[in-house]
């Protein structure tokens, strides 16, 4: 038995087969910490404060014979978690148990001492959740492969990717990491929203997950979706990179905006379309809030899609038009749609290898 320390690759390598345990304070762990991790605070947010406000008045002394209060409790409620864990997956009992704190120092030391007392192997991250937010930062700088799915509102480009993800492409969902389909709308249906450090931290998951030697496939968005931002050296590369852009007729479209969104209360759309206004204009704005009140759903969107419509326009037109290949189909569904940029890839591979 022992403790073993990892720098933040080879930890990274683990992560997922092994139990992850981030023992900082619960709003800490609420701002933002690696994915799958449990949280298993050592000190709550008022411990964590009065010691720090000690250390910083009165020395390191006092303040870890103040922790000393809280730390045998703290420590029985983390072994109490992972027992009752390794209940429900006997198979990880053997497996170390990863464990991480801001630094990788006293917090994270003195719980896998704990634990390697109690028969459990450890495995700390040498620097810390801190480590873990460098290599994020690192890799939005990398290079990738990226190629842009775009199309108007309503295109089912989310659909797609989704189709193509399961047949073995590259695709990093952005808006599900973001809780949010990047529209006013964007929110409704969606479970709560991450926090920009959370998001970069799914992000940079994802990211570390793919292959430099095939296409990562991303839908084409805003820098914004919802109260999230893709941070800037992705968002550029993005914007310089690629995109299979689908022409898809309106009444197809419709047809899908009205399979999405028609589910939801006439009250919930209302109030997506009024936080518009300002664009939309008060004119539209009425007469897209009166026919959700009748319940006239095809006809409000129909004036909503000409306002995003508009908006694509524009922020199309603001790329290298080399780098934008447009695909024009008949249909908004989604595997036909699939199998026509399959072909076109095949097609844009023979050209390019005879170049």
């Amino acid at each position: 038995m022992g403790n073993q320390i990892l720098g933040v690759h080879d930890y990274m390598q683990l992560y997922e087969s092994h139990i992850l345990v981030d023992v900082r304070s619960p709003g800490e762990f609420e701002k933002g910490h690696i994915p799958s991790a449990l949280s298993c605070p050592l000190f709550s947010n008022d411990e964590r404060a009065l010691i720090g406000t000690l250390y910083k008045q009165k020395g390191r002394e006092k303040a870890m014979l103040e922790a000393l209060n809280y730390y045998s409790l703290n420590v029985k409620k983390i072994i109490e978690q992972l027992i009752a864990l390794h209940k429900k997956k006997p198979e990880l009992r053997d497996q170390p148990v990863l464990v991480y704190c801001w630094r990788g120092g006293m917090r994270s030391g003195t719980v896998c001492w704990m634990l390697n007392l109690f028969g459990y192997k450890t495995i700390q991250l040498r620097g810390g959740y801190k480590s873990f937010r460098r290599l994020a930062l690192q890799t939005f700088e990398q290079r990738f492969p990226f190629i842009i799915l775009g199309g108007k509102t309503g295109s089912a480009k989310t659909e797609i990717l989704t189709e193509m993800k399961q047949t073995g492409a590259q695709v990093i969902n952005l808006e599900q990491l973001a809780h949010h389909r990047g529209s006013a709308f964007g929110s409704l249906g969606q479970e709560r929203v991450p926090t920009q450090e959370y998001f970069e931290n799914l992000l940079c998951i994802e990211l570390l997950r793919m292959k430099l030697d095939a296409p990562v496939w991303l839908e084409d968005e805003s820098q914004r979706i919802g109260a999230v931002t893709i941070p800037n050296s992705i968002w550029k590369q993005m914007r310089e990179s690629d995109v299979i852009y689908l022409d898809i007729p309106v009444e197809e479209r419709l047809k899908n905006i009205l399979n999405d969104y028609g589910r939801f209360s006439s009250e919930a759309l209302k109030d997506c379309t009024i936080r518009l206004q300002k664009r939309l204009g008060g004119l539209l704005t009425k007469q897209c809030t009166t026919y959700l009140t009748e319940g006239n759903y095809a006809e409000a969107f129909a004036i909503l899609l000409h306002y995003y419509d508009k908006t694509y326009r524009e922020s199309t037109a603001k790329r290298d038009p080399s780098k934008v290949h447009q695909l024009k189909t008949d249909t908004g569904n989604a595997q036909h749609n699939v199998n026509l940029i399959m072909n076109f890839l095949h097609e844009w591979k023979l050209q390019a290898d005879s170049i």
